[in-house]
């Protein structure tokens, strides 16, 4: 599902998905802020560690 994300190319915010695919310009984008993408990852990976201390 894409996010409402900054494309530094354009200086707008377009709808990109978490490959760079734009859904508004219909291709994909190398200049933009995936740091939504990257904190929802990073959140992942902690209740993962989180979830594995629990186990022990």
């Amino acid at each position: 599902m894409p996010k409402y994300c900054y494309n530094y190319d354009s200086g707008e915010y377009e709808y990109i998905d978490e490959n760079g695919y734009s859904w508004d310009r219909g291709e994909y984008v190398y200049n933009w802020d995936d740091s939504e993408y990257r904190r929802e990852e990073e959140e992942e990976e902690r209740r993962r560690w989180d979830d594995n201390e629990d186990d022990w």
